[in-house]
């Protein structure tokens, strides 16, 4: 497992797209930021000068969204929980805040959130020197080349977790292979989630013997109790006992508009069936209740603290971070990001985990392998268009037999699949147990 000493340059026409790109960056940060207050911290974040760091020698975990928070959160918190201080970098503002939301109040001291600086030289420079990391652990495909460099540079271990890689991703990084490659035997280690994923990263540049094929840290996940508890003391206080409660869950544009289309009717004809939409992005909120609006639907919002009625048919879910209470009212669910295009999915996982039948759609490349599983071993359903996958929705609430197979094939491939947590802490107390002796 030993690093190599040389430090390979990122290639000029790389750090000057860089250059030419920041305006534009700093005008999508406006766009997208909600007071002039949160855009100044944000751009402080992004291009300096940086927050002081809350401890030193941390281990750094870089995460992109949700998604790669949620499947770093057993990670992360294991090591919280021993005493290690834990530096967290996202990339979207709904990453940080689910970060904040996960480990924030629990470990104030221990624990610190900030936003990934530009990759540029300067910048990086700057943030590895101000909070001196001992570690780097970059989640599921968020590799930067200049991050990377650095923390080469610095002699820091730098580990790719949880590795997953599209064929689509790989033909991306291929067409920019001077500067993949290098970036790639820089990496410490990667841990791979499949065959696949490793094969396709070694083909790119990796060295192969600095991977390894460990399964998704995704399996190891358990809901949280107090998300279960809240779900039943809701179910009380909003008299859900008799709803059907079909969830849609992390949705694109336009998939939401698709499907309440397709569940209109049995929505308007069925009073006991209840729709909770979860948009996947913050920005999008208003736009998806406009949406119900115009469909007449009697919509109570989460972010006006409405609770659901008797005659609610869609229960708007517009916060952050309580995606495990919403599938523990749920009959059904959707997973979104796999009706829209390009698609690709998003965790299928979660609702799976509380025994929740799940429907997609067909453009699930970001999680081929895990679907695939589940499909061979009958435990999901996918829908080619709404249609099908209101169809599919309701058929859940109706054939409870059906449902229950669904629902046990699913457990099956979960708990044949679980391990790979314990095998990344093994991997990362190596490196932590070289960094404390050198």
């Amino acid at each position: 497992m030993a690093q190599h000493n040389a430090v390979q340059q990122t290639p000029f026409w790389y750090n000057f797209l860089l250059v030419c790109l920041k305006p534009l960056y700093r005008w999508k940060i406006r766009q997208r930021a909600e007071s002039d207050a949160l855009y100044q911290q944000e751009c402080l974040e992004r291009f300096g000068p940086f927050q002081p760091p809350k401890n030193l020698n941390t281990i750094w975990f870089h995460v992109v969204s949700v998604g790669e928070t949620n499947a770093a959160q057993p990670l992360i918190e294991h090591y919280l929980k021993l005493g290690h201080s834990v530096l967290v970098t996202n990339t979207t503002k709904t990453g940080q805040a689910r970060a904040k939301s996960l480990f924030y109040e629990k470990y104030s001291t221990l624990f610190q959130a900030v936003y990934l600086p530009v990759d540029q030289k300067p910048l990086l420079k700057q943030f590895f020197e101000l909070y001196q990391p001992k570690l780097l652990a970059l989640v599921e495909t968020e590799i930067w080349p200049n991050l990377i460099a650095q923390a080469k540079q610095k002699q820091i271990p730098c580990i790719l977790l949880n590795a997953r890689l599209s064929e689509k991703s790989a033909k991306g990084y291929d067409k920019v292979r001077r500067l993949t490659q290098p970036m790639l035997q820089q990496l410490t280690w990667l841990l791979a989630q499949d065959i696949a994923t490793q094969q396709r990263y070694v083909g790119l540049g990796l060295d192969q013997s600095k991977s390894q094929v460990v399964g998704n840290i995704k399996f190891d996940i358990s809901a949280p109790t107090s998300f279960i508890e809240q779900a039943e003391q809701l179910k009380q206080e909003w008299q859900l006992e008799k709803r059907q409660i079909i969830t849609l869950a992390s949705t694109h544009a336009p998939e939401e508009e698709q499907l309440l289309k397709q569940l209109q009717t049995h929505l308007n004809s069925n009073p006991d069936l209840l729709c909770m939409v979860v948009p996947r992005h913050p920005e999008r909120f208003d736009e998806v209740y406009k949406i119900c609006q115009s469909l007449n639907l009697n919509t109570q919002r989460r972010s006006l603290k409405q609770p659901i009625q008797i005659d609610t048919q869609v229960f708007l879910a517009d916060s952050m971070g309580e995606m495990w209470l919403w599938y523990a009212l749920s009959q059904a669910c959707f997973v979104g990001g796999s009706l829209n295009e390009p698609g690709g999915g998003h965790n299928i996982l979660e609702p799976m985990v509380l025994n929740i039948p799940t429907v997609i759609g067909p453009r699930y490349f970001n999680f081929q392998s895990i679907v695939d599983e589940f499909v061979a071993a009958q435990g999901i359903l996918i829908g080619e268009n709404a249609a099908q996958v209101a169809q599919q929705l309701l058929s859940c609430l109706d054939d409870p037999v059906q449902t229950q197979q669904q629902v046990a094939h699913a457990q099956q491939v979960l708990q044949r699949n679980k391990g790979s947590l314990k095998k990344h802490i093994q991997l990362l107390d190596h490196y932590l147990q070289q960094t404390a002796s050198s």
